[in-house]
Order: structure tokens, then sequence, then C-alpha cells
């Protein structure tokens, strides 16, 4: 933060649009400094958790570099939890303070939190005393409200004086850069959420690596960041790596909302546009989007999950994204281990997740054995390097279950890599498909799918069968306006796949069970076919 607010003071650093709100670097470095000074008056010390519970707001990027500045550990919590992942969140995590929103979407947050703390209405600010979150001492609020119990968040910066500016200046000098800066909870696409501990070393070198590899340094870039902070993408490929390379971060809404992401684009002229496939699929379907003038962009990132190969190729055409760049990782990997390169053959920058990233080691194993497979045969993907996480926040036992002995990390992923290295995510290696003995990996099928001229998306997974163990269902959601049968999509199957890779079963739907960050949630599509069918 300070050597980019040296070298580019006045320029815009984050802007937030619905609100109204812009920031240079050198404006967003004085608050960040008050807000730090802010929470030292409070009694946060280093090493204490903080949780940061909304979407993408002003407040949320300086709880990010507040924390950061004085060696707390920032929680972030998804925005759309409800009361039960919330009080586990905090109480895991054992957070001393807590910064929300207000409100989101249909989301009431302090009717919620005081569901679990009930103390809140006669508690003081600062001096909770909550039964269910013991550690929790100090709860605040966006906003001016003044809601029993807590702080309002402007109260933060006038809170510091100079023996806080003494303390935050100590702090800075002994802050240890293999320190734990930040913990982010796994996004439940498979079930419980564990809390993933990051370091400052982790996610500044990632965040460095990913603009580096698109080209922020090269020159000034504004990026339209769709993706929500509280998840890697956003908090480490927008709002740190902003900050790494001086880029601008413009926020079109709280939450995602593809029609305010492609205005944001033609009225602040970004250059760089992110989002999940899903979200690409929704800008590239907008009706908006043939009036809206998005010929500013050149590039962007896409990430989250798999990407279609037709969905990818529409973005360099009908976005002008012609050096968009594909990345591939998790949480535990501080985002981002594989990305695709500007100059790479166009070909294996629409088919695979690029190469590894600098400073990371791949290899792909075979789940049974452990043996390193052949290039072009599947296998597991292990990656290791200083991305890696250094454990999930108190839980060793699944910590040792995802790092092994020599540092890699198993990333439950089924992935190729060919000849030069270009790596192909095939699939979860839970969410393999077994059917009579045949393994069917769901991506496949999903790819070749999205290429039905009346298909918006489409989702595979296995269902349980009888005679077979597992059967093929696809989860399709049509065009606007297009209709279908099951047996108009088997049939198009026909032309091209293995019989046993043709979904038997065809649901048609109008959504996909999503998680916030945009990844599908197999595991509710799953109970939901169970349901359906009756199955015990």
């Amino acid at each position: 933060m300070d050597e980019t607010t040296e070298k580019f003071p006045d320029r815009d650093a984050h802007v937030f649009l619905r609100d109204g709100i812009r920031r240079t670097f050198e404006e967003l470095r004085e608050e960040t400094d008050r807000v730090s000074t802010g929470l030292l008056a409070l009694g946060i010390k280093r090493g204490d958790r903080v949780g940061m519970w909304g979407p993408s707001t002003l407040e949320w990027v300086l709880t990010q570099f507040a924390t950061s500045r004085i060696g707390a550990i920032m929680v972030n919590i998804n925005p759309v939890y409800r009361v039960p992942e919330l009080e586990y969140a905090l109480r895991m995590s054992e957070c001393k303070a807590i910064v929300c929103a207000r409100t989101f979407r249909t989301l009431d947050y302090y009717t919620m939190l005081g569901e679990i703390c009930p103390e809140l209405d006669t508690g003081k600010p600062g001096q909770l005393d909550c039964a269910k979150l013991p550690d929790l001492q100090t709860v605040i609020f966006r906003g001016e409200d003044n809601l029993p119990g807590t702080f309002n968040f402007p109260d933060l910066l006038k809170m510091g004086g100079s023996t806080e500016e003494t303390l935050r200046d100590e702090y800075e000098n002994r802050i240890h850069f293999d320190e734990p800066i930040n913990i982010q909870f796994t996004s439940g696409t498979t079930g419980f959420p564990k809390g993933v501990t990051l370091t400052h070393h982790n996610i500044v070198n990632n965040a460095f690596n990913i603009g580096h590899t698109v080209g922020y340094h090269e020159k000034h870039h504004r990026i339209c960041v769709s993706v929500p902070l509280y998840h890697c993408f956003g908090m480490v490929g927008a709002s740190l790596c902003g900050m790494v390379h001086g880029a601008t971060c413009v926020f079109p809404s709280p939450g995602f909302e593809a029609g305010a992401a492609l205005e944001a684009v033609a009225t602040e002229r970004c250059t760089s546009l992110y989002g999940t496939p899903t979200m690409f699929i929704d800008y590239l379907h907008h009706p908006r989007l043939s009036e809206l003038d998005v010929s500013s962009l050149s590039t962007g990132i896409m990430g989250g999950s798999p990407c279609p190969i037709e969905t990818m190729k529409q973005c360099m055409t009908r976005l002008n994204m012609e050096d968009v760049s594909i990345i591939y990782g998790l949480t535990e990997t501080s985002a981002v281990i594989t990305q695709t390169l500007r100059d790479d053959p166009i070909e294996e920058r629409v088919s695979t997740v690029g190469k590894a990233a600098p400073h990371t080691e791949l290899k792909i194993i075979d789940p049974q054995t452990g043996e390193i497979v052949p290039r072009n045969m599947s296998g597991e993907l292990c990656s290791r390097g200083y991305a890696t996480m250094i454990g999930y926040w108190n839980n060793q036992v699944k910590t040792d279950e995802a790092i092994d002995k020599a540092r890699w990390f198993h990333t439950g992923d089924i992935a190729v890599m060919n000849e030069e290295g270009y790596v192909s995510i095939v699939g979860r290696n839970k969410d393999m498909i077994i059917r009579g003995g045949e393994n069917i990996y769901p991506a496949e099928i999903e790819n070749f799918l999205y290429k039905h001229p009346k298909i918006n998306g489409v989702q595979v997974i296995g269902v349980p069968d009888e005679r077979l163990g597992e059967i093929v269902c696809a989860w399709v959601k049509l065009k606007e306006g297009q209709t279908a049968t099951e047996d108009d999509i088997r049939d198009f199957c026909k032309r091209e796949m293995a019989h046993f890779k043709i979904p038997k079963i065809v649901h048609f739907v109008s959504e996909f069970p999503l998680t916030v960050t945009g990844k599908v949630q197999k595991f509710k599509m799953l109970e939901e076919m169970v349901r359906i069918m009756g199955i015990k």
C-alpha cells in the first residue's frame, strides 16, 4: 500500500458505483491508517481475529488493509450465511470483533446476530458478554444507525490517537511475513466449510503473480470486479492485486448483477472484467449487451469452476477480451496455481487452465497408489509452493489429510497435463461418476452439451442406481424462450458420445443451486434428485 501510494497518490484505487464512493490510493491509505488505530483503541491486538461480514463495500476493503497493518487476522464471512453458519464461523475462528453490513438482499444482519447474541440489546459497545460466543467482544456496523450494543464504522476513524499510532508503527515493524493474515472458509460445494488460514506471504505474492501474468504492471488497468470480496478471487485477485500493481478496482454493485457490471465497463471504461463461467454466461446473454459500449475491454480473468470452451470463445469476440486469462486454484492455495498466458496458442487458452503459475510445482498422481502418472493420463492434481495455506484453522486432522509430509497439497481435482505442460481439469475426484464400472467425468459431458444451441447452462451429476451403481443425470437450463424435451437432449448426445455417458435423466431447471461466488453446489443437486426419485 505504501509503495503504490507513493507512485500513484491521485489515481483511483477503489470505486464503489452503487454507493457513489471513490477513493484515490492516498485517500485509501489515510483512511486505512485511521481504521487501524481505531481497532487498536478497541483492544484489537496482533493475532486477534476480526470478522468481516458483508458484501463489496468500502468498509470491507478498509477492514482488509487495516487488520493487515496491525497484524490482526481478518476472517472473511460469506455475506449470505444464515444464523447457524454465522455462529459456526465466529465460534470456530474465535473472533474478538466483527465488522458487519447493516443488510444485504433480504438479510437483516443485526437481527441475525441478535439471535446468536441476545445480549446485544442491553450490552455496552465493546463489552459484549455473549454466552454462545464468549470470544466476541466488539460489534461494528456499517452506517450510523447507533444500534444497541454496537459501534458505528465511522466511529473507528475517530478513536485512535498518538498512543495507537505509535503502537501501529511498532506492529508494522514486528509483523513477520509468514504470520497468518486471513481466514477464508471453503465455499461449501461439498459440504461443511473449513477455515483456510493464509499468510501475508501467501496472498501478496499470489496477487503479484496474477496481475503480472495479465499485464497489470505494463499500463494502468481498470478492473470491473463482479466477484465477491469475501472470496479469494475478489480479495486477492482484485483488491490486493490492484493495490500491488496500481490498478483501479471498480465495484459495480454490492452483489453480482450482470447488467450493473456491463454498465460499469461502459461508464468507467474498464479494461479488465472478472467473473466465474456462470457470470460470463450471464454477461453474454444479457439483453443490454448489444447497446452498451464494452470496447474498452481487452483482458479479464475467468475462474472459480471449469469454463465451457464455447463461452471462452465468445468472451474473446463479443466482449472484446482478446487477452482474457483462465485461472485455476483453490482457497487453500491462496487462489491461483495455474494460469493461461496472453501468448499461449488460442486452442490451449480456450480448452485448458494453463501451465503451472510462477514458483509453483505441480504433479498428477494416481489417487490409489500415489504414483505420478504419465503425461496425457488423468489423475489427482497436487501442488506445492509458496501459495499453499499453513493449514485449516484449529483443524490439524483435516490439514494433514490435505497436505502431505512433503508439503504437497492434494486438490481433490482430476486433471490431465499434456506434453507442453498445459493442464485440463477433468472433474472433481468425488464428482466422478462410476456407471457399471465405467469412469465418467461430468465436465466432459457438460462441455459437449454447451454446444447445444438451446442450452444456456448445464451441470452433470451421478445419481444412485440399483443395477449400475450410478447413472448420469443432467440438469439443463435452456435459453430464454427455448423449449426442448429429454429426448432432444439425448439425441444430441448420441451423435458424438459413447452410450454410457449419455444422460439417463435430463432435469430442466431455471436456476442451479449456487454459492455466493457462483460455484454450483452439486451436493444440493444430488439431494434434490434423491428426493424427486424417492430414493431411500
